[in-house]
C-alpha cells in the first residue's frame, strides 16, 4: 500500500472529524488483518497534518493511540521509535481541546496511553543500554533512552498534563495500575545503570508520576509564624466550657484548623500545650481549676493519641511531640508561673502522661525531664509553709481517674444487699473537694454520663421502701438525698444534657430526669409555677403540709421521696398563702423550713426551685415573703438530730441553691447571703458591666481581644453571655462589621483567627447567619460593595470559608453541650427563606439519564435547566437541611455574580472565596462544600486569571462523578 492513501485518509478524517471508531474501521480497509504497516509513514503523515493547526488536534492523539495500541510494540526499530518520539515532542507541552466534553476525556485517556507507551519504550531503551554495555556497544541504547527521558520530562513537567493524567487515572484505574507496574520495572532496570545523569532524570520523572494521584493534597506550611491564636482559643473554649465534649469532636475541629491554616505539627502541639498552661494559670480557684487540671492532664493526652492516628506515621508524630516539648521548655516564665499556681512541677506530670500514652519515647521523657529540672533550679523559690503540705491538684486528679472506674463498679452491685456499704462510699465522695475531683476526672475521660446514669438508677431504687424499720429508712433517705444532690450538682456544673438518657420508646422516664426538665431552674430556662408538675394530688399535698407543720421532725419510714419532692411545691404555696394571710406566724415558718431541710436536703432544693419560678411572676411589692422563705431554706440548721453527712450535704445544697437563685436575684435586685465555702461557686457569673448597652460591650471586648492577639477564659464567657442576650444574628452581624472596619492586613488576619474561635461558641448557627444572611446582603447590595475591598474583603472571604468547612464537616454530628444548653431564637425557616425548586433535582436526573449526551448539558445554549446542577444533587444530598440549603444558594449567587457583566469588589470577593476554598480543601469531592457549586461555575471561574490553573479546576470539581471529570477535563483542556 502506498503512503499517499494513508495521507488521503488522514486528510479526509481531518475534514470530517472522524471518531476513533471511524478511524479504526477505515484502517481495516488500508491494512488487512495480519498486515504490517509502516509506523514511519504514519508518523510522517501525522506530522505533516499537525502543522495545519496552531496546536495539535485531539484526533491526532487518537490516531497515535490507535497506532500504538494496534501494532507498535517492537522497540528495536530505532527509526520508528524516533518518529513516534518526534510526534510526542511536538504535542506533549501544548495540548489543548475546545471540543465537546467527551473529546476532552478522550484526550485524557490518549495522554495516559501515550505515557504508558513512553514508559515501556524507556524501559526497553534502558534494557538495550544495559545489554549494550555488557556487549561493549552502548551508544544506540543510550541515545534512545535519553530521547525517551527527555519526552517524559517534557510531558510531566506540565501541570496541565499532570492534571489531565489525574482525570484519566480516575477514568481508567486499570491503566494507571499498568503505569505503576511499568514504573517499577523501569526503576529496577535503571538501578543497575552507572550513568548518574540518566538515573537522576528517570527518578525525577518517576517522582512526578507518583505525585499525580496526590497533586491536590500538597500545601505549604506556615513556618514563619510561631503563634496560632485560633488553636489557643479553641483549646481555651473547650477547657472552660466543654470538658464533657467528645474527644473525637475536638480532634476533628483541631485537625480542621491545622489544615485550614497549614500549621506545622510541632508548632500545632506546642500551641495546644501553651493554651493548657494559660488555662491552668488563669482558672478561678475551686471547681474551674479542677476542671482545667483534668482537661490538661487527662483529656489532652487522649486528644493527641487520636491526632497521632491522623498523622502520616507514628514515629514522625512522636518526634513532632518531642520537638513541641523542646519549644515549650524554652517558655520558662510560662512554666514557672504554672508550677507556682499548681504547687508542683507541671511539665514533669505532663511528660509522664505522654510517656504512658506512647506519645514520647522513654529516652525523650527522661531527657526533657532532666532539662526542666535543671531549669527549675534557677526559678524563683516558692513560699514554703502553708502550701508545703497541700497535695497538688494534678496528683489528686490523676489518682481520681482510676477511683472513678472503681466507683462505677461499686455502683453496679445490688443496692439492696449492702446499702450501708454503698452509703459509706458515697459519704466519702462528699467530703472536701472529693466530689468535684471525681466529677472532673469522669468528665475529662468521657465517663460522666455513665456516672450520672448510675446515680439516676440509685435514685430510682431509693424512692420508696415498704415494710422497713427506722435504720434502713434513714439509709434509704440518705441514698436518695445524696444521689439527688449529686445529680443536681452535675447538671449545674456540666450541663443537664449529661443527665438525660437516650430517647427510648415506651421506656419510663426516671423521676429525676422528669423533675430536672420541668422543675429545675437553669440559665435561660423559664419555668411556669402553675405547670402541672407543680400541682400533684391534693390529698398528698395536704398530708405533707400537715407533716411539715405539726411534726417535730420529718418522718422517714415508708416515705415516698419522689412524691414528697413533687408535692413540696404545692405545699409551699399553701404555707405561703397561710403566712401572707396571717394564719401562720414567722415562728411557724421557721419550724416548717427547718423540717424541710432538717433530714433530706433535696426537699429544700425542690421547694426553692418552685419559689424561684413563683417570684418571677410576682410584682415588686409581692415578693418579700417568698424571698424570705428562700433565705430560711438556704440558712444553716443548728440541730443535733440530723442524719449522717449532714454538713457535707448542706454544702452541696447551698451551692445548688445559689446557682438556682442567681438569675432571679439579679432581676429582682435582691441579695441573699448563702453560707460561704471559701470558694466562688459561680466565678464567671454577672460579668457584664451594669447600665451599659450590650453593643458597646461587644465592640469593646472585641477591640481588647484583637489588641492582645488572643482570647482569655473571661472574654470567652463574656462573648457567650452576649451571644445569649443579643441572639445569633445580632452577635455575628456586629462582629462582621468590626472586621470590615479594619484596614491593616495584619490586623484583619488576626481578627479572622480570633473571630473563627469566638464563633465556635455556636458555629452551626453563626454559619447559617453568615452564609445565609450577611454575605448575600453584602454581595447583592451595590452600596455595600466598597466594604468588600482588600484587606477586609479578603479576611471576610477567609472567615466565611473556614466557618462553612467547619460547620459542614461537623453538622451531621451531635451539637456540643454548650450549644444545646443555650436557649436561642429560631433564626428563620431556611426552606421558605431560600426557596429551591424541590422537584428540580429529579428533573435534572431524568435529563442526565436520557439519551442526550452529558456534554450537551454543558454546552447547551439554553442553560435554564442545567445552570444550577451541582454534584450535591447527583449525590442526592438532603436539600431540606438548613446548612445544605444555605450553601446551595450561596454558590448559586456566586455563579450568578461570575456570569454577570458587572465587575467590582463583589466579583473580587467571590474570587477570594473560591481561592480560600481551594487552599483549605485537600480534594474537591464528595463531602466538601464545593459539591454545592453548579458545574457551570467552573467555566466561568477559569476566565478569572488567578483561577485559571489546572490545580484549581481539579480542586473545585467533584472528580468522583463522571460528569465532574468531564467538566474538569473540558475546562483544563481549554486552558
Amino acid at each position: 500500500m502506498k503512503v499517499v492513501n494513508l495521507k488521503q485518509a488522514i486528510l479526509q478524517a481531518w475534514k470530517e472529524r472522524w471518531s476513533d471508531y471511524q478511524w479504526a474501521i477505515n484502517m481495516k480497509k488500508f491494512f488487512p488483518k495480519g498486515a504490517t504497516w509502516d509506523i514511519l509513514n504514519l508518523a510522517d503523515a501525522l506530522l505533516e497534518q499537525a502543522m495545519i493547526g496552531p496546536s495539535p488536534n485531539p484526533l491526532i492523539l487518537s490516531y497515535l493511540k490507535y497506532a500504538i495500541s494496534s501494532q507498535f510494540d517492537d522497540f528495536s526499530r530505532d527509526l520508528c521509535v524516533q518518529a513516534l518520539l518526534d510526534i510526542m515532542d511536538m504535542f506533549c507541552d501544548r495540548l489543548s481541546c475546545h471540543g465537546k466534553a467527551e473529546e476532552c476525556i478522550g484526550l485524557c485517556r490518549a495522554l495516559l496511553s501515550a505515557l504508558h507507551w513512553l514508559l515501556r519504550c524507556t524501559a526497553a531503551s534502558a534494557e538495550r543500554l544495559r545489554e549494550g554495555l555488557e556487549a561493549g556497544t552502548p551508544a544506540a541504547g543510550e541515545k534512545q533512552l535519553a530521547m525517551c527521558l527527555q519526552r517524559l520530562e517534557k510531558t510531566l513537567s506540565s501541570t496541565k498534563n499532570r492534571a489531565l493524567l489525574h482525570i484519566a487515572k480516575l477514568e481508567e484505574a486499570s491503566s494507571w495500575t499498568a503505569i505503576e507496574h511499568s514504573l517499577l520495572k523501569l526503576g529496577e532496570i535503571l538501578a543497575n545503570l552507572s550513568n548518574p545523569q540518566l538515573r537522576s532524570q528517570a527518578e525525577q520523572c518517576g517522582t512526578l508520576i507518583r505525585s499525580i494521584p496526590t497533586m491536590l493534597s500538597v500545601h505549604a506550611e506556615q513556618m514563619h509564624k510561631t503563634g496560632f491564636p485560633t488553636v489557643h482559643a479553641v483549646i481555651l473554649l473547650e477547657g472552660t466550657m466543654n470538658l464533657t465534649g467528645e474527644t473525637q469532636s475536638l480532634v476533628e475541629q483541631l485537625t480542621m484548623v491545622k489544615r485550614m491554616q497549614h500549621i506545622p505539627t510541632p508548632l500545632f502541639v506546642l500551641e495546644i500545650w501553651k493554651a493548657c498552661f494559660v488555662g491552668l494559670i488563669e482558672s478561678p480557684e475551686g471547681t474551674e481549676e479542677l476542671k482545667w487540671t483534668a482537661f490538661t492532664f487527662l483529656k489532652i493526652p487522649q486528644v493527641l493519641v487520636k491526632l497521632k492516628k491522623y498523622s502520616h506515621g507514628d514515629k514522625d508524630f512522636t518526634e513532632d511531640v518531642n520537638c513541641a516539648f523542646e519549644f515549650l521548655l524554652k517558655l520558662t516564665p510560662l512554666l514557672d508561673k504554672a508550677d507556682q499556681r499548681c504547687n508542683c512541677d507541671c511539665t514533669n506530670f505532663l511528660l509522664q502522661e505522654c510517656g504512658k500514652q506512647g506519645l514520647l519515647s522513654e529516652a525523650s521523657v527522661n531527657n526533657l525531664m532532666a532539662k526542666r529540672k535543671a531549669d527549675r533550679e534557677h526559678a524563683p523559690q516558692q513560699k514554703s509553709g502553708e502550701n508545703a503540705n497541700i497535695q497538688p491538684n494534678i496528683q489528686l486528679i490523676l489518682r481520681a481517674e482510676p477511683t472513678v472506674t472503681n466507683i462505677l463498679k461499686t455502683m453496679d452491685a445490688d443496692h439492696s444487699k449492702s446499702p450501708e456499704g454503698l452509703l459509706g462510699v458515697l459519704g466519702h465522695m462528699l467530703s472536701g473537694k472529693s466530689l468535684d475531683l471525681l466529677l472532673a476526672a469522669a468528665a475529662a475521660t468521657g465517663k460522666l454520663k455513665s456516672f450520672a446514669r448510675k446515680f439516676i438508677n440509685l435514685n430510682e431504687f431509693t424512692t420508696y421502701g415498704s415494710e422497713e424499720s427506722t435504720k434502713p429508712a434513714s439509709v434509704r433517705a440518705l441514698l436518695f438525698d445524696i444521689s439527688f444532690l449529686m445529680l443536681c450538682h452535675v447538671a449545674q456544673t456540666y450541663g443537664s444534657e449529661v443527665i438525660l438518657s437516650e430517647s427510648r420508646t415506651g421506656a419510663e422516664v426516671p423521676f429525676f430526669e422528669t423533675w430536672m426538665q420541668t422543675c429545675m431552674p437553669e440559665e435561660g430556662k423559664i419555668l411556669n409555677p402553675d405547670h402541672p408538675c407543680f400541682r400533684p394530688d391534693s390529698t398528698k399535698v395536704e398530708s405533707l403540709v400537715a407533716l411539715l407543720n405539726n411534726s417535730s421532725e420529718m418522718k422517714l419510714v415508708q416515705m415516698k421521696w419522689h412524691e414528697a419532692c413533687l408535692s413540696i411545691s404545692a405545699a409551699i404555696l399553701e404555707i405561703l398563702n397561710a403566712w401572707e394571710n396571717g394564719v401562720l406566724a414567722f415562728e411557724s415558718i421557721q419550724k416548717i423550713t427547718d423540717n424541710i431541710k432538717g433530714k433530706v436536703c433535696s426537699l429544700a432544693v425542690c421547694a426553692v426551685a418552685w419559689l424561684v419560678a413563683h417570684v418571677r411572676m410576682l410584682g415588686l411589692d409581692e415578693r418579700e415573703k417568698s424571698l424570705q422563705m428562700i433565705r430560711q431554706l438556704a440558712g444553716p440548721l443548728f440541730s443535733e438530730n440530723t442524719l449522717q453527712f449532714y454538713n457535707e450535704r448542706v454544702v452541696i445544697m447551698n451551692s445548688i441553691l445559689e446557682r438556682m437563685c442567681a438569675d432571679v436575684l439579679q432581676q429582682t435586685a435582691t441579695q441573699i447571703k448563702f453560707p460561704s465555702t471559701g470558694v466562688d461557686t459561680m466565678p464567671y457569673w454577672n460579668l457584664l458591666p451594669p447600665k451599659r448597652p450590650i453593643k458597646e460591650v461587644l465592640t469593646d471586648i472585641f477591640a481588647k481581644v484583637l489588641e492582645k492577639g488572643w482570647v482569655d477564659s473571661r472574654s470567652i464567657h463574656i462573648f457567650d453571655t452576649l451571644l445569649h442576650m443579643g441572639g445569633v444574628y445580632w452577635f455575628c452581624n456586629n462582629l462582621i462589621k468590626e472586621l470590615l472596619k479594619e484596614t491593616r492586613k495584619e490586623h484583619t488576619l488576626r481578627a479572622v483567627e480570633l473571630l473563627y474561635s469566638i464563633f465556635c461558641l455556636d458555629m452551626q448557627q453563626v454559619t447559617l447567619v453568615l452564609l445565609g444572611h450577611i454575605l448575600p446582603g453584602l454581595l447583592t447590595d451595590s452600596s455595600k460593595w466598597h466594604s468588600l475591598m482588600d484587606p477586609p474583603g479578603t479576611a471576610l472571604a477567609k472567615l466565611a470559608v473556614w466557618c462553612a468547612l467547619s460547620s459542614y464537616s461537623s453538622h451531621k454530628g451531635q451539637a456540643s453541650t454548650r450549644q444545646k444548653k443555650r436557649h436561642r431564637e429560631d433564626i428563620e425557616d431556611y426552606i421558605s427563606l431560600f426557596p429551591l425548586d424541590d422537584v428540580q433535582p429529579s428533573k435534572l436526573m431524568r435529563l442526565l439519564s436520557s439519551n442526550e449526551d452529558d456534554a450537551n448539558i454543558l454546552s447547551s445554549p439554553n442553560r435554564s435547566m442545567s445552570s444550577s446542577l451541582s454534584a450535591s444533587q447527583l449525590h442526592t444530598v438532603n436539600m431540606r437541611d438548613p446548612l445544605n440549603r444555605v450553601l446551595a444558594n450561596l454558590f448559586l449567587l456566586i455563579s450568578s455574580i461570575l456570569g454577570s457583566r458587572t465587575a467590582g469588589p463583589h466579583t473580587q470577593f467571590v474570587q477570594w472565596f473560591m481561592e480560600e476554598c481551594v487552599d483549605c480543601l485537600e480534594q474537591g469531592g464528595r463531602g466538601s462544600v464545593l459539591q454545592f457549586m453548579p458545574f457551570t461555575t467552573v467555566s466561568e471561574l477559569v476566565k478569572v486569571s488567578a483561577m485559571s490553573s489546572p490545580k484549581v479546576v481539579l480542586a473545585i470539581t467533584d472528580l468522583s462523578l463522571p460528569l465532574g471529570r468531564q467538566v474538569a477535563a473540558k475546562a483544563i483542556a481549554a486552558l
